[in-house]
């Protein structure tokens, strides 16, 4: 079994369990319901990306207005990139819900690094950009995120979406490539 059907199995396996204890805990409140009211209140916490919650993780989807200066770090065993979130979306939205995960970069066409997600994500009504050199885009034809670091003569494009800003060479870019990244949400 591969590394990523191994991590499939893992979050398929801790969906069960945590859906179980869901159904579990509505059963047990739906027949004592003064059992329930005597039971602190959880944690809180963020969706992953297998669906399950993680109390650790902060919790920048829980209101409007907690998106925009969210800083996901993108990090190899060499460097790390911050980016920071510019806009509230459905697409920036549900990329934050993917976190934390594991991606491969890659240059591409020599204007940025790319990778591809573990899933499209969902964008409707997410607007499209114009990017310019420092943007994480995410480009909805082909499902992949992309570190702009020559955007020379890139146009707007529908397909095109603004996820945040980045400062960083295009060394230190490459340094992302050739093994994995590490994305993840910064407290």
């Amino acid at each position: 079994m591969t590394a990523t059907g191994k991590a499939r199995e893992h979050r398929r396996r801790a969906l069960l369990a945590v859906t179980v204890g869901a159904l579990m805990t509505a059963t047990i409140t739906a027949c004592f319901p003064t059992a329930a009211s005597s039971v602190p209140p959880a944690a809180s916490a963020t969706p992953t990306a297998a669906g399950i919650e993680s109390p650790s993780a902060p919790a920048p989807t829980d209101e409007p207005g907690q998106i925009v200066g969210t800083v996901v770090r993108f990090t190899s065993d060499r460097t790390s990139v911050d980016v920071t979130v510019g806009e509230d979306s459905p697409g920036v939205r549900d990329f934050l819900s993917l976190l934390p995960t594991e991606l491969r970069f890659e240059e591409f066409a020599g204007r940025e690094k790319i990778s591809y997600l573990p899933r499209e994500l969902v964008h409707d009504g997410s607007p499209g950009s114009d990017p310019e050199d420092g943007d994480l885009i995410y480009f909805t034809s082909w499902g992949n995120l992309g570190f702009y670091y020559d955007a020379d003569g890139i146009g707007f494009s529908d397909a095109t979406l603004h996820i945040g800003t980045y400062v960083a060479t295009e060394e230190q870019l490459s340094l992302l490539e050739g093994g994995p990244v590490t994305v993840e949400i910064v407290d």
